[in-house]
C-alpha cells in the first residue's frame, strides 16, 4: 500500500529513523530519565541523613525510657517486698493472743511450729508491755534476752510507746550482718497495746535486696540501692555494698546535688546525662531507700555507630539499585515511544476494524461507557467485568441468606444475630417462645425486648457490663413475650469476632423457666449456693461421701478400677481475688465469682459436679475420670482464667487459679480426708508461685 505523498512526506523520514534507532532513548527520553535518578539519588542521600541523625536521637530516648522503665519497677519491686513484710509481721502478731503471750512455753511452741509465717524472717523477737523481752529467736534458735543488739531493743521500746508499727533503718556495720527490722504491736481491746513483736531480714536475703537483683551485670551500667544517707545496700559489686554513694563515678555528683536540695526523688523515675552516663533514680517511699541504675552513655550508644554506617553503605546500595531499575523501567516503557509511528500504522490500516467488532460484542454492557482504543477500552472491559462479578456476588449472597433463613426456621433452638442492639436475624423458635413474627422481630431494639426484673435491678445494665468485662454474656434474662407475659430465658451472646462488638452479637436462647421455678424450691436453697448457684460446702461434701460409700459396696478389684478411671478432686483457689475485691469493690468481686463458676459449670457439666466451698475456694469432683483426663481439665481451667482478664470502671484485672487435684484411689471412705488432701495439695501451689496446678495424695490409714 502507497501513501499520499503529504503523508509520505510526513511519516516517511522518522519511520527510517525510529527503526533504526530501536531501544535508544531521545532527547525527551533522556531528559525525563536524568530527572528520577537525581531526585532518587537526592532522597537517598537525604533518608540516609535523617535516618542516622533520628536513630541515634531515637536509640537514646529508647535507652533513657528502659532505664527509667527499669529502675521504677525495681523499686516497685522493692516497696512491695517492705509492704509483703509487714502483712507477714502482721500475721504473726494476730497469732500472738495475751494468753499465748502470758505463757513462754506456749509462745515459744507457736513461734517454733504453731506460724510458719514466723520462718520468713531471720529473727523474730516478742516483748511485754513493760519492755520484757519474752523471746529472742534468731536464725531458728532461742537466744538469751541480753543479746538482743541495743539498737533492736530500741525500735521495740518505740514500738511500744507509740504503737505503730515501724520499719528501722541499716542495722549492722559489715555486710555479712547487715539487716532491717520491721515492728508490730501487739493490740488488744480498744487499741490497747500488750506487747510488740518484731522480725528481722537480713540485707542479702531473699526477702529484701539479694544479690541476684543486681544482675545481669553489665560492664557499662550498674544497678545500685542506696539509703537517703548515701550507703550502698546493693551493687554488682559485693565489695562496694555499705560503702558510700559519694565515691560511685557518675551517681556521686547526681546525689551531691538533691541532697544539698534536700529534695530526694519522689514518685516515678528522673533520668539525667551528667558527665557522659546515664543516670536514672526512683525512691522506695517507706524505707526512704533510693534505686538508680548508672549508665555509660558512650557504651551504650556503640553499637549503634556500627549500624549507622551500615545503613549508610545500605542506602547507598539500595539508592543505586533502584536508579538501575528506574532507568530499564523507563527505557522499557519508553520502547512503543520509537516504535509509535509503525504501531499506529497498524491500528488505523489494519486493526481498527478488528477493535471496533470486540467493543460491538459487548455493546449491551459499555453503551454507558466512553469509547476510545488502547487503555481507555482495556479499563471499560476490566470495569464491566468487575461489574458482572459483583452481580454474580450478590446473587451468590442472596443464595446463602436463603439458605441460612431456611436453617433458622427448622432448627429448634433460638438464634439471633443483632447489630447495634437491633435484630438483623432471628429463627423461628424464638418467635415461637416469644409470640413474634420475624417480621415484628427484625429491627426490634434489644432493649424493647427487656422485661423488668422482679427485683428491680437494670437489666440492660447488667448486660452492658457483662460483655465490657468479659466480651460475652452468659445468663439468665426476663424477656417480654408479645401477650405482655414474662419468660425467663439462658441466654447466651458472643460477639461474631471477638474484639469487634460492631459486627454484631449472636445469641442462643432457651426457654429457662422450669429451671428457674425448680431452683426457686426450698429443697434447691439448701444445697446451692446463692451468689454462684452451685452446690455448696455441705452438699459437695454428702454427695462425695455418697459417692465413696457406693464404691465401698461394690468393691472393685484395684487393677479394675484403676483401668476405668476412679477418679479425681480438685481444690480450687482464685489467685488475686482480694485485689478485685480491694479496688472495685463487693459487686464487682460478686460477678467474677459468677463468671468464674459459669466456666467451671460448663467444664462439668456432663462429667461431675462443681461447689464453692466459701469464699473464693471451689471444688470439682470428677467422678470416673482418670488422673490424664483430670489433669488435662484442670489445665485447661488454669489456662481459661489466666487468659480471661475482666475489665470493671476502665482498670483490667489478671487472675490466676492455684489448684491442687488428688486421685481417688480404690479403697477411700472417708470424704473429709479426700477433700483436706485437696486442699493441702491447692496450699503447695500457691507456696510454688501460684497459677499451677499441683498434684497431691490421699493418706489412707487402717
Amino acid at each position: 500500500m502507497t501513501l499520499p505523498a503529504h503523508e509520505a512526506r510526513l511519516w516517511g523520514p522518522e519511520t527510517d529513523e525510529a527503526e533504526g534507532a530501536g531501544w535508544f532513548p531521545g532527547p525527551l527520553v533522556r531528559k525525563l530519565l536524568l530527572v528520577p535518578v537525581l531526585a532518587i539519588a537526592l532522597s537517598g542521600a537525604l533518608a540516609a541523613w535523617w535516618v542516622s541523625h533520628t536513630m541515634g536521637q531515637e536509640a537514646m530516648d529508647r535507652l533513657v525510657s528502659q532505664q527509667n522503665d527499669e529502675v521504677e519497677l525495681v523499686a516497685r519491686l522493692l516497696a512491695s517486698k517492705i509492704e509483703q513484710s509487714q502483712k507477714v509481721l502482721s500475721t504473726v502478731a494476730d497469732g500472738i493472743t495475751p494468753e499465748i503471750l502470758d505463757s513462754p512455753a506456749w509462745l515459744e511452741w507457736l513461734l517454733q511450729q504453731g506460724l510458719p509465717a514466723v520462718r520468713f524472717f531471720d529473727a523474730i523477737q516478742v516483748a511485754r508491755k513493760d519492755g520484757t523481752l519474752s523471746v529472742n529467736l534468731r536464725y531458728g534458735k532461742f537466744a538469751k534476752a541480753s543479746e538482743l543488739d541495743p539498737t533492736e531493743r530500741d525500735y521495740l521500746v518505740r514500738t511500744l510507746v507509740n504503737g505503730k508499727p515501724l520499719v528501722s533503718g541499716l542495722i549492722g556495720s559489715t555486710a555479712a550482718d547487715a539487716r532491717v527490722m520491721f515492728t508490730m504491736p501487739l493490740l488488744r481491746g480498744e487499741g490497747r497495746v500488750t506487747g510488740a513483736v518484731s522480725g528481722v531480714l537480713r540485707l542479702q536475703s531473699q526477702g529484701l535486696l539479694p544479690h541476684s537483683l543486681a544482675l545481669p551485670v553489665r560492664s557499662e551500667s550498674r544497678l545500685i540501692v542506696f539509703t537517703r544517707d548515701g550507703v550502698i545496700l546493693s551493687h554488682p559489686n559485693l565489695e562496694r555494698v555499705l560503702g558510700q554513694v559519694s565515691d560511685e563515678p557518675g551517681l556521686a555528683r547526681v546525689y551531691a546535688r538533691w541532697r544539698s536540695a534536700e529534695q530526694p526523688p519522689t514518685g516515678g523515675g528522673v533520668t539525667q546525662l551528667q558527665g557522659g552516663h546515664v543516670v536514672s533514680l526512683a525512691s522506695v517511699p517507706m524505707p526512704q531507700w533510693v534505686v538508680a541504675r548508672v549508665s555509660d552513655a558512650q557504651a551504650m550508644l556503640e553499637p549503634l555507630q556500627g549500624a549507622q554506617h551500615r545503613t549508610w553503605w545500605l542506602v547507598a546500595g539500595a539508592t543505586a539499585v533502584v536508579c538501575l531499575l528506574t532507568v530499564a523501567g523507563m527505557l522499557w516503557l519508553a520502547r512503543p515511544l520509537a516504535l509509535l509511528r509503525q504501531r499506529a500504522r497498524a491500528v488505523l490500516e489494519d486493526d481498527a476494524a478488528q477493535a471496533q467488532a470486540t467493543l460491538q460484542e459487548h455493546a449491551a454492557d459499555e453503551e454507558a461507557w466512553p469509547r476510545s482504543r488502547g487503555e481507555v477500552d482495556d479499563v471499560v472491559r476490566t470495569c464491566t467485568r468487575l461489574l458482572e462479578g459483583g452481580r454474580r456476588w450478590q446473587r451468590d449472597c442472596e443464595t446463602l441468606r436463603r439458605q441460612l433463613q431456611a436453617v433458622l426456621e427448622h432448627v429448634p433452638l433460638g438464634i439471633a444475630v443483632t447489630r447495634a442492639e437491633r435484630v438483623e436475624v432471628v429463627s423461628q423458635q424464638i418467635c415461637r417462645l416469644l409470640g413474634y413474627t420475624p417480621q415484628e422481630l427484625q429491627g426490634r431494639s434489644l432493649v424493647e425486648l427487656l422485661a423488668p426484673h422482679e427485683d428491680g435491678l437494670d437489666v440492660a445494665r447488667q448486660v452492658h457490663d457483662a460483655f465490657a468485662a468479659h466480651g460475652a454474656f452468659d445468663g439468665e434474662l426476663p424477656l417480654l413475650r408479645k401477650d405482655g407475659s414474662t419468660l425467663w430465658g439462658r441466654v447466651q451472646g458472643q460477639l461474631v469476632q471477638p474484639g469487634e462488638s460492631e459486627r454484631g452479637v449472636v445469641w442462643i436462647l432457651e426457654d429457662g423457666t422450669a429451671v428457674r421455678e425448680a431452683r426457686a424450691q426450698q429443697a434447691w436453697e439448701r444445697t446451692h449456693d446463692a451468689l454462684t448457684q452451685l452446690l455448696n460446702h455441705a452438699e459437695f461434701e454428702r454427695r462425695l461421701q455418697v459417692l465413696l460409700a457406693e464404691r465401698a459396696q461394690r468393691d472393685p478389684q484395684p487393677e479394675e478400677a484403676a483401668q476405668e478411671g476412679s477418679g479425681v478432686l480438685l481444690f480450687l483457689d482464685l489467685d488475686h481475688f482480694t485485689v478485685v475485691n480491694d479496688l472495685a469493690g463487693r459487686a464487682v468481686a460478686d460477678d467474677v465469682l459468677r463468671r468464674l463458676a459459669r466456666l467451671l459449670e460448663a467444664e462439668v457439666r456432663h462429667s461431675g459436679w462443681a461447689a464453692r466451698l466459701g469464699g473464693d475456694e471451689f471444688a470439682v469432683l470428677l467422678p470416673g475420670s482418670s488422673l490424664e483426663r483430670g489433669q488435662a481439665a484442670a489445665e485447661r481451667l488454669r489456662a481459661a482464667v489466666q487468659a480471661w482478664e475482666p475489665a470493671y470502671q476502665g482498670r483490667s484485672f489478671s487472675l490466676g487459679l492455684s489448684i491442687g487435684l488428688v486421685p481417688m484411689a480404690p479403697g477411700l471412705r472417708d470424704g473429709a480426708a479426700v477433700l483436706h488432701a485437696a486442699d493441702m495439695a491447692c496450699y503447695e501451689a500457691q507456696r510454688a508461685g501460684r497459677n499451677r496446678v499441683h498434684l497431691g495424695e490421699v493418706r489412707m490409714t487402717v
